[in-house]
């Protein structure tokens, strides 16, 4: 038999062509920048998908306010699909109905919200398989990113969060070397898929051992989300740098009695997170304001009919962290609205009686799938609320002395 013979110029161009192909391929492959600032665009569709990290964020409202507010001129709206004891393969969606499978279940889940970004935080159910259940766990997670991708999504990795307790019998430094492990796996995805992947571990693990932020060993409580949404932000590069405001003698009036003798204007970049009123701990303020010159005794600072802070003369040379406000208060009925409006979300999309309305028994209940679809006139309302409230208002502040 006579062998094929190529002419060499064909060969050549072959080469040229396969190496043309082949280099974009090589540049998907490059780990994300994570240094450089995560931005939304108009009109995204944010989803939070996994265990408890997020169910339990709904009677909070964190982690969507840190994003709203930086956002706040986006209309970005979110879906909050998080499920607790989920792992990624949907397991914990099997309460109800079969068919559809659990995963089928979570499939629909996805698609339903309609995402153009979704966070995944799963990990912290499947590291109680240590290490024999990594490649499955992997093998779950680039299945999800699959479905991700497939929707035309983008996707951001969170790690695991750690276990804290100070009971030695339930193993915790064992359990914690899991939880690494797992999140070690997660980054290794995400370098691999080309996503930004967020470590959330560590900062949680340092802060637990100054504050109360964690219950029950795994949950965050309501000082938890907040440092949480706090960590996000820096992780995303959404912090900026800390508002100082400075005033000298030239800056007062010279009014006295009950007048105010110094008037000014700000105008935020975006709202804060507003402090948990139960906790304790420090919060992150919006501003510091210092004024030079001012005669001993006290001066309050006064802003929207409200006393806002009050410190002597030294106090205010030295600097007054403004950590109340109207900001704040703008920031906290944002907040509340978009706890009401997960609340609706969740028992459309988790009804009580899932299984007579949605389930395979459906045929007994199926009708109120209507009462639950007509919910989304509220939400669509509360989401427009949101974003309306979300810009920052000019915020006019009176320094005046006590007497």
């Amino acid at each position: 038999m006579r062998s094929l013979r190529l002419p060499v110029m064909p060969v050549c161009v072959f080469l040229l062509l396969l190496t043309l192909v082949y280099r974009p391929a090589i540049a998907q492959n490059k780990s994300p920048d994570n240094t450089a600032a995560f931005q939304l665009k108009d009109g995204d569709r944010v989803v939070f998908l996994g265990n408890s990290i997020f169910e339990n964020d709904f009677q909070y409202g964190y982690l969507e306010l840190a994003l709203t507010t930086r956002f706040a001129d986006k209309g970005i709206t979110f879906r909050n699909l998080g499920w607790t004891g989920d792992n990624v393969w949907g397991e914990a969606r099997s309460t109800y109905t079969n068919p559809p499978t659990p995963y089928e279940h979570l499939m629909e889940d996805i698609t339903k919200a309609a995402p153009t970004v979704v966070f995944l935080a799963y990990g912290g159910v499947e590291a109680q398989e240590g290490q024999a259940g990594v490649p499955h766990f992997k093998e779950g997670l680039n299945k999800l990113i699959d479905k991700i991708d497939a929707l035309g999504a983008r996707t951001v990795l969170l790690s695991t969060i750690p276990v804290v307790s100070a009971d030695t019998a339930q193993h915790i430094a064992s359990r914690n070397a899991d939880l690494r492990l797992y999140s070690k796996a997660i980054s290794e995805v995400a370098a691999q898929r080309s996503k930004r992947f967020v470590d959330i571990y560590q900062p949680i693990e340092t802060l637990a051992k100054k504050e109360n932020i964690v219950e029950n060993t795994v949950h965050l409580n309501e000082a938890g989300y907040y440092h949480l949404a706090m960590a996000l932000e820096h992780a995303l590069g959404l912090i900026d740098s800390k508002v100082e405001r400075n005033f000298d003698e030239q800056a007062l009036s010279k009014s006295s009695g009950g007048s105010a003798i110094l008037t000014f204007k700000t105008l935020p970049s975006f709202l804060p997170l507003p402090w948990p009123t139960d906790a304790a701990g420090s919060t992150a303020q919006l501003e510091t304001v210092r004024i030079r010159g001012l005669k001993k005794g006290y001066y309050t600072l006064s802003a929207g009919h409200g006393q806002v802070v009050t410190g002597s003369a030294k106090d205010w040379e030295k600097g007054i962290d403004i950590v109340q406000g109207p900001a704040f208060e703008q920031s906290a009925r944002v907040r509340e609205m978009i706890i009401r409006k997960n609340e609706l979300h969740f028992f459309q999309y988790r009804p009580l009686n899932q299984t007579y309305i949605t389930g395979f028994r459906k045929y007994e209940q199926g009708r109120h799938v209507q009462g639950l679809e007509e919910q989304n006139i509220l939400i669509k309302w509360l989401e427009g609320q949101i974003i309306l409230h979300s810009t920052p208002k000019e915020v006019v502040y009176e320094l005046r002395k006590l007497d």
